[in-house]
Formats: structure tokens, sequence, C-alpha cells
């Protein structure tokens, strides 16, 4: 285990009642001192147990997300490099569908915001993104919390599974058909016919 995340479980061990504030604290944080998200929640499940380490992995999780939403546009060059990865991993007319997004954080290598990001094209809305952002985050704070010790003994073929199966299903809930404005298509087709 990272020895961030150890320091971490030992100091909120011993807060006593204020331990579910720091943990929920913990998880805006985390992302400053490079601890993913998904050792975070397996940590809430070790300190509080399933029910209450899904919960207050949750209320941390909908506390960043709305942080993310409301500080994303004061930071246009985040934004910027976020949209340039999206970019590339995604394409750029795709938009990932709410169903996507929740599989996708359950697999661990993919970055938090950037999956944030995917969601603010989705739901532009506050109540909307915030709806999707409780629908997106609750497989992942009860995935790893409840079965997160569980994890940590399969065997690299299981996990070659799982990390397959949860691929194949964005796929199958990936949206069928993206909308490319007249202009830009024209736009594309005409620098590429520049650049030959």
């Amino acid at each position: 285990m990272n020895e961030q995340l150890l320091i971490m479980l030992t100091f909120v061990q011993g807060t006593g009642t204020l331990a579910p504030v720091i943990f929920i604290f913990f998880h805006v944080i985390r992302q400053f001192i490079f601890i993913p998200v998904i050792m975070v929640c397996m940590a809430g499940g070790i300190l509080f147990g399933s029910v209450l380490g899904t919960l207050f992995s949750m209320i941390g999780l909908l506390i960043l997300s709305a942080l993310f939403y409301f500080c994303i546009r004061k930071m246009p060059s985040t934004h910027e490099k976020l949209l340039k990865i999206k970019n590339k991993w995604f394409g750029r007319y795709a938009k990932m569908t709410v169903g996507q997004i929740a599989i996708l954080r359950l697999i661990p290598f993919f970055h938090y915001h950037l999956l944030n990001l995917c969601l603010l094209e989705r739901r532009p809305d506050f109540k909307g993104f915030m709806k999707g952002a409780f629908a997106t985050n609750l497989p992942l704070a009860f995935f790893y919390t409840v079965f997160g010790e569980f994890i940590t003994h399969f065997t690299p073929t299981i996990s070659v599974i799982i990390l397959l199966a949860l691929l194949l299903l964005v796929y199958i809930l990936r949206e069928k058909m993206s909308t490319v404005a007249w202009n830009e298509f024209f736009s594309q087709e005409n620098k590429t016919k520049n650049a030959c």
C-alpha cells in the first residue's frame, strides 16, 4: 500500500469521532498527494466497514465532483489539457454515456477528472452533473470499499479478465451515433485537402 495512505490510515484511526470528517476531507485532497481514489475507497472499507465506508466515500467524491464543476471553468489551462487528453483517447466528437463513465471509473488507470470532464460535456447543468456524479461514483465507492480486500488477492489472469469485461461493457454502453456540425465537418475536410 502507498506510504502516504498508511500514514493517513494511522492518523484517521487516532482521531476518534472526527475520523469520518477527516476521511471525507482526505478524498478532496488526495489528488494533490497523488493517491488513487481506489486506494482511498479501500481504506474507507478497512476503517469504517462496508456501509459507512461507502457512505463516507460517496460524500467525499460528491464534494470533489462539485468542486470540479465550479473550479474547472476558472482554470482554462487545466480544462484545455483535459480536453486534449479526452480528444486523444475518445475522439473529438465522442460523448461518453453515464453508464460508460461509471464503468470507466472502475478501471484503476483512468483519470478521475478526465471522466468528470466527460460527464460535464454530457450534463452541463449543475443539478444534472451532480446526479450523474452520484450515478457514476456509487459503483466505484461500493465496489472498492466492499470488495477491496478481495481484489488484492486476484491472480493476474482474473484481473485481466475483469478488465476486459469492463472494457467490453464500455463498448456496449457507448452512444451509437455522434452529431458533427455541418461547418465543422467541412472545415476539417478543407484542412486535409489543403494539407495535401
